[in-house]
């Protein structure tokens, strides 16, 4: 952290957010976007690698701020921002804000290609009907009248009224109301209404909040903590109803992009765990305030809430260092439920409010997967399900009635737009579904906000609003599937430099091919800039594909299975993709698309369950205590099937289910270089030696 600023350190104001702050000469550009709220995309963890962090410098001399801003206030290029625009490219007046330093004072604009904040964020809950037994009754009573002749306290007569109404024996009362009972048994002329609260494990109950006379409402909170967005439901205890839900990016992305990033800030930042810790309450805290606005309901009649989150979330939003998670042997602080009250952690709901979160599974199998496990139910069929939610670092849970298993996969940001040359987060002006025509090579693709193709009319119009500013993750796993089934790549995932005579699409890049997916310049365009994949997107793609894949592979050794009956999507990102590109690129097993489905947020519909039905509660801890974790870093043969998982769909695994239903391109051979033949090609890719060396 810098040192306080004083009136002479210099002045930055950062538009269109309009937030300013002064800071001490040498702060990085990045820090104090970071220090004043400022949402900047930081993938890299500010290393100068991703590129994500860019800002623009206006000059000139802005009367209504008082601030001369000028280029030479801000550090000339270092070497590494140096090295980055030689080999990705900066457009014009860009500078890397983790890179630029500031000298003086600045106006910096942070354009809108980096901002954020306006991510698409799938936020409704699902139509589920789920049976109610809330932790939280409301419970009417009728209190005795004080009686000189029975010198019982108002609070005692109150509890005999419950326990001869409602069959409460053992009863305690939050200290909190102690003072109240006398006000409000007067105020209700000896009527009232006790919130009890009782968990499905606990033999004695709890009076957390009392009303005078009839109060019929009462509201929980199931909220779904993800390292990229935050989803909240508003509840009704009573009937079930979702009152409303809502969205918002988790803030915790201006200190990394990733999980590892965020647990290295925490290291190399003395107070790096409480500042996340306070950005996500935070963010927390105006999402209550939304929902509650939307579903016109009062902070004080929410009583019960339930979290979940993956565990480094987990640990930050209960305010534990997550450091132990960031190596061997990933030691959770605490793996079990947690049940505390909301005030415990600064949410300000009902007084008497509580707080639960359900238990992680492992290390780096969280709260959230354990929701998900919930939602979807691996354990309650015969089926063998496998339930992938796809991340920076993708949990992966397969199973049934007899047995479940579950892992983690390193899958990095790739699958999120990072690490790829025009990639960015879902968000209007993505692209989102992509088409290559097999014959002509020429592309066609649909952009978040518009509903048409880009070769259709009045495509342009209709995003003049926005422009088509890069490639979300459902694009980049499209894009790639379909180079493959057109022929652009072969199954080692080398473009074919050979095709550059057949179609203009195909260009060199260095020693290396390109695939232009939309036309362009290097700088921005009226509609956005141009957009090509490299033969090191494609890399990237199949880096985190196989990751994932392996981890799945090794779970279904473990089961002793060669199949899995049904897949699962889960997660925001598992509802925008397409299942049949998603076995075309192998990032799943095969299996009988029509069994391959989105379940959207299950997290959150877990989370519901857990809210409403406090069986749920202790069906899912039981079941947590059984699901057998595995540690993919332990398994000698991850490496193997992820070396085999480079291939598409693989180099050794058969999917005939998708090839009945999809015509896979035959075998083609090209070397990295891009030159294709029939015959070996002068350099093979070290994946498709390794995995010869693996089947020899």
């Amino acid at each position: 952290m810098n040192s306080p600023a004083n009136i002479t350190d210099p002045l930055v104001l950062f538009m269109p957010s309009g937030k300013r702050g002064r800071f001490p000469v040498g702060t990085p550009v990045l820090d104090a976007a970071r220090q004043l709220g400022v949402y900047v995309e930081s993938v890299c963890g500010g290393r100068a690698t991703c590129g994500r962090c860019q800002i623009e410098v206006q000059e000139g001399n802005f009367a209504k701020h008082k601030i001369t801003s000028s280029n030479d206030h801000i550090t000339p290029k270092g070497a590494k921002e140096e090295r980055y625009e030689r080999v990705r490219g900066l457009p014009e007046r860009r500078r890397l804000s983790c890179s630029a330093q500031i000298l003086g004072d600045l106006v910096i604009d942070v354009p809108q290609d980096t901002v954020i904040n306006a991510q698409t964020i799938r936020k409704d809950a699902d139509t589920r009907v789920i049976a109610r037994d809330a932790a939280i009754r409301m419970c009417y009573v009728e209190i005795e009248e004080p009686d000189m002749h029975k010198p019982l306290g108002d609070l005692d007569r109150l509890k005999i009224a419950l326990m001869h109404d409602w069959g409460l024996k053992s009863l305690d009362f939050d200290f909190h109301l102690l003072p109240q009972v006398q006000g409000i048994l007067r105020k209700g002329n000896w009527t009232a209404t006790a919130a009890i609260y009782k968990d499905a494990d606990s033999e004695t109950a709890r009076v957390v909040a009392l009303w005078p006379g009839l109060k019929n409402e009462a509201y929980g909170l199931a909220c779904d903590i993800g390292s990229t967005t935050i989803a909240m439901h508003l509840v009704s205890l009573l009937s079930g109803r979702v009152a409303a839900s809502s969205g918002t990016s988790n803030p915790q992305i201006r200190f990394g992009e990733d999980l590892m990033s965020r647990v290295s800030y925490v290291m190399m930042n003395p107070d790096g765990r409480e500042g996340m810790t306070v950005a996500v309450r935070e963010a927390i805290s105006g999402l209550v305030d939304k929902v509650c606005a939307e579903g016109n309901v009062q902070r004080n009649d929410i009583l019960d809430s339930v979290f979940v989150g993956n565990p480094i979330m987990h640990h930050l939003f209960l305010g534990i260092d997550p450091t132990e998670l960031g190596g061997a042997p990933f030691a959770l602080a605490v793996s079990g439920a947690v049940h505390i009250k909301a005030s415990d952690i600064g949410l300000k709901l009902n007084q008497g409010a509580r707080l639960y979160m359900l238990p992680c599974i492992a290390g780096h199998v969280g709260a959230d997967a354990a929701a998900v496990t919930l939602s979807e139910g691996p354990h309650r069929q015969d089926e063998m399900m496998l339930i992938v939610d796809v991340g920076t670092n993708a949990e992966i849970v397969l199973g049934n009635r007899q047995r479940v298993v579950a892992a983690s996969s390193p899958t990095g940001p790739a699958f999120e737009g990072a690490e790829i040359s025009g990639g960015q987060r879902a968000a209007p002006g993505a692209i989102e579904r992509v088409r290559i025509d097999p014959d002509t090579l020429e592309p066609k693709y649909r952009v978040i906000g518009s509903e048409l193709w880009s070769d259709e009319p009045g495509f342009l119009e209709s995003v003049q609003a926005t422009g088509v500013t890069g490639i979300c993750g459902s694009g980049i796993i499209e894009v790639v599937a379909e180079m493959y089934l057109a022929g652009i790549i072969s199954e080692d995932g080398v473009i074919d430099g050979g095709l550059s005579a057949r179609s203009p699409r195909v260009t060199a890049n260095g020693r290396t091919f390109s695939y232009v997916l939309k036309e362009g310049s290097a700088a921005l365009t009226e509609d956005g800039p141009k957009i090509t994949i490299t033969q090191t997107d494609v890399r990237a793609i199949q880096l985190a594909k196989a990751a994932l894949y392996a981890g799945t592979k090794l779970l279904m050794e473990k089961q002793n299975t060669e199949h899995v009956d049904r897949i699962h999507f889960a997660g925001a990102f598992g509802s925008f993709i397409d299942p049949k590109y998603a076995m075309v690129l192998g990032l799943i097993p095969d299996c009988d698309l029509d069994k391959v489905s989105a379940v959207g947020n299950a997290a959150g519909a877990g989370a519901r369950m857990a809210l409403l039905n406090r069986g749920y509660r202790r069906e899912i801890e039981d079941t947590v205590s059984k699901i057998e974790k595995i540690e993919t870093a332990l398994e000698p043969k991850f490496q193997e099937h992820f070396v085999y998982a480079m291939a598409l769909p693989n180099k050794v695994d058969p999917f005939p289910k998708l090839s009945a239903a999809v015509k896979l391109p035959p075998r083609k051979t090209v070397s990295e270089d891009g030159v294709a033949g029939d015959a070996a090609p002068r350099r093979r890719s070290r994946e498709g030696h390794a995995a010869r060396r693996g089947r020899e």
